[in-house]
């Protein structure tokens, strides 16, 4: 089969396609032929260098797919899981290829009525903001908070996914086109940090009450604003580090709100572990999927062999949702 390799740590030029042996699944794993594999801003940083694989997992990127069924290891159930069926995975990586194999448990049935190929952009963004959200975030029906991108892979997700729980939704990007598909995916408030101060605009749109929740990709360089717009009892979660991985703390301010800091990646997370998030997933997030109240956003489709091209785009500031690749 084809897959995208990293040739060595470096820019998009360093992605190219080889050969390598199909896969064989394992026990308790299916084998997927792939539809579609979406690109993430991990596999940005594995390409550079910066974010390695997990011990056992294919060198290459790629932590989400969908695709059909065409084998299964020792252990699973062909009636559960037949040839054809339509289904989308987390990966630990691997997925920029033709072929890949997963533990059952981290894989869905494709909603009817969602398109296979959009939802290769689903697995990684809405287990990020399910987990992030309502596990570490805590976050409940009647609250407000702030995404940290609202048009990004994981950002315009989460504020569907939120809207969808009866949450208040404010959320940031940068110009009018950016801000209005934000509105159109459920945001209440959207602030274009381009041109407005976030941390007043929190402050107006709240009343001086500060949100429960930020979901925060930026990292070092928005902590100290993060921290500020937060409620008294408020929750950052930091899932990103855009702006940079370390940043200043004001502890005093931290601890007069009685507010927390907390972050998570999926990534280097156990199977069991994976397989409860996605367990939660298909339990909660999934049914929203399966009724239209959350639906994929995806910028472009690229063929595999342009995946050098893909991630150019995504450095490239521009994309609105996820790029996927297909074989």
């Amino acid at each position: 089969m084809r897959v995208i390799e990293v040739e060595q740590p470096g820019g998009p030029e360093m992605l190219t396609v080889i050969e390598r042996p199909d896969p064989v699944p394992g026990a308790g794993e299916l084998l997927i032929r792939v539809a579609a594999a979406g690109v993430n801003r991990a596999d940005l940083l594995q390409r550079e260098g910066h974010y390695p694989p997990p011990p056992g997992v294919p060198s290459w990127p790629g932590l989400e797919v969908s695709g059909t069924v065409i084998g299964r290891g020792t252990g699973v159930d062909a009636a559960g899981w037949p040839d054809g069926l339509p289904v989308a995975a987390l990966l630990g990586g691997g997925g920029y290829a033709e072929q890949v194999t997963v533990p059952v448990g981290q894989v869905l049935p494709v909603p009817a009525g969602v398109d296979l190929v959009a939802a290769g952009g689903l697995p990684e963004a809405v287990a990020t903001a399910w987990t992030n959200l309502i596990d570490s975030g805590r976050l409940v029906a009647g609250e407000t908070m702030l995404v940290q991108g609202g048009s990004g892979g994981v950002g315009s997700i989460a504020v569907q996914l939120a809207t969808a729980l009866g949450v208040r939704v404010l959320t940031t990007a940068g110009g009018p086109e950016r801000a209005d598909r934000c509105r159109e995916l459920g945001a209440d408030v959207v602030i274009d940090h381009r041109t407005q101060d976030v941390v007043a605009a929190v402050h107006e749109a709240t009343e001086g009450r500060g949100v429960d929740v930020v979901l925060d990709v930026l990292g070092g360089g928005g902590l100290a604003s993060n921290v500020e717009v937060l409620a008294t009892g408020g929750r950052l979660v930091v899932i990103g580090t855009q702006r940079g991985a370390t940043g200043t703390l004001d502890l005093m301010q931290l601890m007069a709100k009685r507010a927390y800091v907390t972050g998570s990646t999926l990534r280097w997370r156990t199977v069991e572990q994976k397989s409860r998030v996605i367990a939660d997933v298909a339990a909660h997030a999934w049914p929203l999927i399966a009724d239209g109240r959350v639906a994929p956003v995806v910028h472009t489709t690229l063929p595999l062999d342009q995946a050098a091209e893909a991630h150019r785009l995504m450095d490239s500031g521009a994309v609105f949702g996820k790029v996927l690749l297909t074989p």
